[in-house]
């Protein structure tokens, strides 16, 4: 194929395959046989190997060079990435490698079936689910997998938690993420994730779901078996857009856990709806205000200019679903979605997959996170996870030249800045309620400490925390290895 000399099989059956130079007067020819008559394996029993034809037969354009072929030959590009090259890399592939021409729809074709050849097809993935789901179990304990059918026994809908994740969600403040993504492959579907966020501002996937479309049903069984996994309570905060498919299952199913929108999903809304982008300032100062005081002024100023956008983010919204000083529950200052969306971006390859080629890109990239972190966790030295640590160090030097005056063993008020506050340090809260929600000290928490003589560290959430951040990656997601195996 190389040479760009054609064959044509001379003979072919079951023990025996023939191969000639498309000219007759050509002598290269191959003659191959079956090693013994029960085997599947051929032996090459004879082959000419030079050309003698006349340079005018060779062609291009190889009829031997069928997608299949192609298919084979580039495959090996395509095993341990994601990605791998595109139709014209294909076309380049064949013509620097095999010297053949092909056209754009054949090298569509190839790597079509390079990705089948390295991937599986997706029923051959709908077929080894259960048994991948199985190993997934064995190998890493308290993984739960759910696997649901429609009345003719056919695929609906997936649920895959790790036991690591699991376990590691009591290091986690209780705030969860959830979004979908639509898939690209055969069958379609929609990828649906809830993730938490880590001590270290980074995103902690907790469940994957496949399911046929977003919908209230298939949202309704992804939040249950969540449900099972995370538990219901007070504390616990869930974050999505604004979808009325989202917002009905969780009021269905969560009765404990409160709902908030996802900030930036709300800014979309407002700009396309009310074409009014010159208030984004105004309205992410609501958005990010502790105090009600703060945030009432930031209304004032978006009801002054834009009314129906105030009435829009009163009375549809409501504050208490995007506003951080309204929310009812704890979001800490986790007030956007995008966690979610960095993990839906990070797959942006893999969403034509096979579901099990899929959920293994899931698997692998979880593993490596774990060993990573892990690894980035151990070697911390301060007493918070990095990024904590360089947002509390300026707080500090803010907190320096703050008159503070106790007012009686816990209670100290900070004078001093913009803004002074009254501190407990007991029940770790400030007027100023940045303490009371981020749960990190503020400039007069910390002031407050330096007065009391007490350690500014133990007035840390525990989620912010070396400690926690290590207990979090300390286990170890385990590959299932291939189908022999």
């Amino acid at each position: 194929m190389k040479g760009n000399f054609e064959f044509r099989t001379r003979k072919s059956n079951r023990s025996l395959w023939v191969i000639e130079c498309i000219d007759p007067n050509c002598s290269w020819r191959l003659r191959a046989s079956k090693i013994v008559p029960e085997s599947t394996k051929f032996v090459i029993r004879k082959y000419v190997g030079v050309h003698c034809c006349l340079l005018l037969n060779r062609n291009a354009n190889h009829h031997q060079a069928t997608y299949v072929v192609i298919g084979e030959q580039v495959a090996p590009q395509y095993v341990g990435v994601e990605k791998g090259p595109g139709p014209k890399g294909v076309q380049t592939f064949a013509h620097t490698k095999l010297g053949a021409q092909i056209s754009y729809y054949k090298a569509w074709r190839g790597r079509k079936h390079a990705h089948t050849l390295i991937r599986g097809s997706p029923e051959q993935s709908f077929h080894i689910l259960p048994s991948y789901f199985h190993m997934l179990e064995k190998l890493n304990p308290g993984t739960v997998t759910r696997i649901e059918v429609d009345g003719e026994s056919k695929f609906k809908y997936l649920f895959l938690a790790f036991g690591v994740a699991i376990r590691g969600f009591r290091y986690m403040r209780k705030v969860v993420g959830i979004d979908g993504t639509f898939l690209k492959g055969q069958y379609r579907g929609v990828l649906l994730v809830a993730t938490a966020q880590d001590g270290n501002g980074q995103c902690y996937p907790l469940a994957w779901g496949i399911v046929d479309s977003e919908n209230e049903d298939a949202w309704t069984w992804f939040l249950t078996q969540l449900k099972e996994v995370i538990g219901d309570t007070d504390e616990l905060a869930l974050i999505s857009d604004r979808a009325p498919s989202i917002k009905k299952a969780i009021s269905t199913v969560f009765e404990k856990a409160h709902h908030g929108a996802c900030a930036w999903h709300v800014a979309q809304n407002i700009k396309n709806k009310f074409k009014c982008a010159d208030i984004m300032g105004s309205y992410w100062s609501a958005v990010n205000a502790y105090r009600c005081e703060d945030f009432a002024g930031y209304m004032t100023e978006i009801s002054h200019r834009y009314l129906r956008v105030a009435e829009y983010l009163e009375n549809e919204v409501g504050f208490e679903k995007w506003s951080r000083c309204h929310y009812p529950g704890l979001r800490y200052n986790i007030m956007t979605t995008n966690m979610v969306e960095s993990l839906n971006s990070m797959l942006v390859n893999a969403r034509d997959f096979p579901y099990v080629a899929l959920l293994d890109i899931i698997r692998e990239k979880m593993s490596k996170w774990w060993n990573d972190r892990r690894i980035i966790a151990m070697a911390i030295t301060a007493p918070l996870t990095p990024s904590r640590e360089s947002e509390f160090r300026p707080r500090f030097a803010q907190s320096n030249g703050r008159h503070t005056l106790q007012l009686n063993p816990v209670t100290y008020h900070v004078k001093g800045g913009e803004l002074e506050g009254v501190v407990d340090i007991f029940n770790k809260t400030c007027t100023c309620k940045e303490f009371d929600i981020d749960k990190l000290p503020c400039v007069h928490a910390i002031a407050a400490a330096h007065h009391a003589q007490v350690s500014v560290y133990n007035l840390v959430s525990p989620y912010y925390t070396k400690e926690y951040y290590v207990l979090a990656y300390g286990e170890t997601i385990y590959p299932v290895g291939s189908q022999s195996q």
